[in-house]
């Protein structure tokens, strides 16, 4: 099945739109498919400001409607506990409310990113979006992620390229309680580390701090490092680099 074919059997879909270029190749086919869609973004204390910037200006490029929702995530303490399955205690928050906002707009079915290269058996939050029935079109119709990239290079969308990006609570070692300016303190660090022309890399929150770079970005940290202990060192006076260089999980 092909995503026009998709589309035709649902002719109405509401999409969960996180910014990313997952969820930006399944937007920009649901306007180009479907009858009727709508883009739905959660706004909480996990997504970095720039991820809804990201999201805006895709909804405005592909021409879709674009709903933000806000959530206070961190008013769930089945989530802020930050237990092994946090992901799908959250994913299950965040659907939901996204699943009622779609109700509301006269929306039966919901979509979300997710890609024929995730591995389900390893991401919680999957078992979320099965019980509450939300659909994944690029997974159904084996469009991996390599062929996602592709696609949305070719139709000139500008987060073809952007990297995988984690919530901010998985900085957060599972067992420790997630709080708000932990939180703030990583987002700062990211964006610091950003602006340095860092990608793809974690700032975890792990034994006073630990960041996280690909092989071909560590001699970049270790020449500034440095400048990063400067930028970084009020939030994380133990920042230490992993020499085990990060790998990405995209195909």
């Amino acid at each position: 099945m092909t995503l026009q074919e998709f589309f035709q059997q649902h002719p109405e879909a509401a999409v969960a739109f996180s910014g990313g270029v997952d969820s930006a190749w399944l937007l920009h086919q649901a306007v180009r498919y479907a009858r009727r869609c709508t883009a739905y973004f959660v706004n909480t204390a996990f997504q970095p400001g720039f991820e809804l910037e990201d999201a805006e200006q895709t909804a405005r490029q592909v021409g879709a409607e674009l709903r933000v929702l806000e959530l206070d995530i961190l008013s769930a303490p089945e989530v802020t506990a930050n237990p092994s399955d946090r992901c799908y205690h959250c994913k299950k928050r965040l659907f939901t409310a996204l699943a009622r906002a779609a109700a509301e707009d006269g929306y039966h079915v919901l979509l979300d990113g997710t890609n024929a290269s995730d591995d389900a058996t390893d991401r919680p939050g999957m078992r979320a979006l099965q019980e509450l029935q939300v659909l994944s079109p690029l997974r159904l119709c084996g469009v991996t992620k390599a062929q996602v990239r592709r696609s949305a290079k070719a139709a000139g969308l500008f987060v073809w390229d952007k990297p995988s990006y984690a919530c901010l609570a998985t900085r957060i070692p599972a067992g420790e309680p997630i709080r708000a300016e932990d939180l703030r303190r990583v987002e700062r660090g990211e964006a610091a580390l950003m602006d340095m022309g860092f990608t793809d890399f974690r700032l975890r929150l792990k034994d006073g701090g630990l960041l996280q770079v690909t092989e071909v970005q560590q001699p970049l940290a270790r020449t500034h490092w440095n400048e990063i202990i400067d930028r970084l060192g009020g939030d994380f006076p133990a920042l230490r680099l992993d020499e085990t260089p990060r790998v990405t999980r995209e195909s």
